[in-house]
């Protein structure tokens, strides 16, 4: 039996590990942490489907465990963040902490701010963006919508640009509850949309066929120099705009 068929599951489950993880981490409001696991999550979320291509071994399983997968570290963790800052916009008190965790402890209803819960609609959205796309034979060479992980980056963005931008008006902005639902609304809607969106797979090289994948990487790369984690929505923003661009110019 070859080994070399369980390798790009192997490293999809790796993915999910580190979801976990950092589904974990933003429970304790630990973000920056958080953000490190799910970004290492993404990573191996790009080089299972690669390695799956490479070593000829794709398969349906292999589908279905990488949106599982992505349901955790790309679903499940940007509707906990968004939750969180929800949470801390409205100054909801942490009421319960692990010492008061106990054997007799009971659901109280009372303590839960039901605001902040709009958050987790990010997680319905990227539940059924992945189910959509699970079914739709078309999204072969583009995506139909933003894809879960780019999602994930834009939201996991926002509590490092508090804790690293060191800015008044975007630490305003983004503990503004308001904003934060915005963001959340947006969101959803672009997981889901229609919109037309270009892959980042190249079959080759050649500048015609990638021009604007080399345009979208070169000024990201621009963008997080000058920019830092403020990049990360203007990068999601650019490559919406790309891909539009690419979608008029190609018709």
């Amino acid at each position: 039996m070859s080994v070399k068929k369980y390798i790009p599951n192997f490293v999809t489950l790796l993915n999910l590990f580190c979801g976990s993880i950092a589904a974990i981490f933003a429970v304790y409001n630990n973000f920056v942490a958080a953000a490190f696991f799910v970004f290492l999550g993404i990573f191996f979320d790009f080089f299972d489907g690669l390695l799956a291509r490479k070593l000829n071994v794709q398969s349906a399983l292999g589908v279905q465990l990488d949106s599982l997968a992505d349901m955790v570290t790309s679903g499940l963790v940007p509707g906990i963040v968004m939750f969180k800052l929800m949470s801390m916009s409205m100054n909801v008190p942490e009421k319960v902490t692990e010492t008061q965790w106990s054997s007799e402890t009971m659901l109280d209803l009372t303590s839960i701010s039901l605001l902040p819960l709009i958050g987790l609609c990010i997680t319905l959205a990227s539940a059924y963006r992945l189910a959509k796309f699970n079914i739709d034979e078309d999204q072969q060479t583009y995506f139909k919508g933003l894809p879960t992980p780019a999602n994930t980056l834009l939201i996991i963005s926002l509590p490092l640009i508090v804790e690293f931008q060191n800015n008044v008006s975007f630490n305003l902005l983004i503990s503004n509850q308001w904003f934060l639902i915005g963001i959340t609304i947006v969101s959803c809607y672009l997981l889901n949309s229609n919109i037309k969106l270009f892959a980042l797979k190249f079959k080759n090289f050649g500048f015609t066929d990638n021009k604007f994948r080399y345009i979208l990487i070169s000024i990201s790369v621009l963008f997080m120099i000058v920019f830092h984690f403020i990049a990360i929505p203007l990068i999601i923003i650019l490559y919406i705009v790309l891909s539009v661009i690419k979608n008029l110019t190609t018709k």
